[in-house]
C-alpha cells in the first residue's frame, strides 16, 4: 500500500510539474549570428480606437488627449451556472495630476486657445508613463514632457507590451520635439531630475552576453540631458 501511495505521489508531481513548466520570454530575440533583427510591429485595424477627455497639465495651455484601444475583459462572474460574458472597459488612462500612466498607442495636443489637434508621432508605440517637470518649469519656464514607452517590438511576439524593452523619450509640452534619449536595444532602469543643474539622469542596462535577458551580467549606461540645450544631447559619463 505504501509503495503505491509513493508511486502515484510521484506520478502527480511530474504531472503538475509539467503542467506548470514556463518557459521564460526573453526581452530580446536574435538571430543566429547573435545580432538584433528589427521587427516593426503594424497598427492592429481590427482594435477599435477611442480617446479618453482631455487633460491639462497645472500651469501649461495645452490639452492632452490620450489614444489607445477599447479594452475587452472577461466577467468572471456567473450566475447559477452561466457562462462569462466580454465586459468593455472605455477608461484607458490615469492622470494623477502631472503624470498619466496607461497603455496608450498616442497622444494628441491642442493649445487652449485652438481648436488643431495634432499627434505625437506617426510610429507605432506604446506609452506607459507621460510625466511633466512642473518643478524645472517652475524654475527655468522650460515646459517638457518625459515618457517612459515602447517603441520596438524586441522580442518578436507581434506586439508591443511591458515584455518588450522600455526606452525613455522626451517632448516638449505641446508634443513637439519628440526625441528618444536611450539607445535602441537597452532597457531603461530609471530617471531622475536634478534640479539644480537642470539635468536628467538616467540609466540603461545593455545586454552584453547576447542571452536576451538583463541581468547582472550585463553593463549598466549612465547618462544625463542638460534640460537648457535646445537639441537634449545625450551625455554619457562614468561615475563607477
Amino acid at each position: 500500500m505504501k509503495k503505491t501511495n509513493l508511486l502515484l505521489i510521484a506520478l502527480s508531481l511530474l504531472f503538475f510539474a509539467s503542467c506548470k513548466k514556463e518557459v521564460d520570454t526573453p526581452k530580446v530575440r536574435y538571430d543566429e549570428s547573435k545580432n538584433v533583427v528589427k521587427n516593426p510591429v503594424k497598427r492592429d485595424s481590427s482594435q477599435i480606437k477611442i480617446a479618453d477627455l482631455p487633460i491639462n497639465m497645472e500651469g501649461t495651455k495645452y490639452l492632452i488627449h490620450p489614444i489607445g484601444d477599447v479594452r475587452l475583459y472577461e466577467d468572471r462572474s456567473s450566475r447559477y451556472g452561466s457562462s462569462n460574458t466580454n465586459s468593455v472597459s472605455y477608461s484607458i488612462s490615469n492622470y494623477n495630476r502631472f503624470e498619466l500612466t496607461g497603455f496608450l498607442q498616442n497622444l494628441k495636443f491642442q493649445h487652449i486657445d485652438s481648436t488643431a489637434i495634432h499627434p505625437l508621432t506617426d510610429k507605432v508605440i506604446q506609452i506607459q508613463t507621460v510625466t511633466y517637470l512642473n518643478t524645472v518649469a517652475d524654475r527655468t519656464k522650460m515646459q517638457v514632457l518625459i515618457y517612459n514607452l515602447v517603441d520596438q517590438d524586441t522580442n518578436k511576439d507581434g506586439k508591443l507590451d511591458s515584455n518588450d524593452i522600455k526606452s525613455l523619450y522626451i517632448s516638449t509640452i505641446g508634443g513637439k520635439k519628440f526625441k528618444k534619449l536611450s539607445s535602441d536595444f537597452q532597457e531603461l532602469i530609471d530617471w531622475n531630475i536634478v534640479e539644480v543643474q537642470n539635468k536628467l539622469y538616467f540609466r540603461t542596462i545593455e545586454d552584453i552576453n547576447k542571452n536576451g535577458s538583463f541581468d547582472k551580467n550585463d553593463v549598466v549606461h549612465y547618462h544625463f540631458v542638460n534640460l537648457a540645450d535646445s537639441n537634449w544631447e545625450v551625455v554619457n559619463y562614468e561615475p563607477i
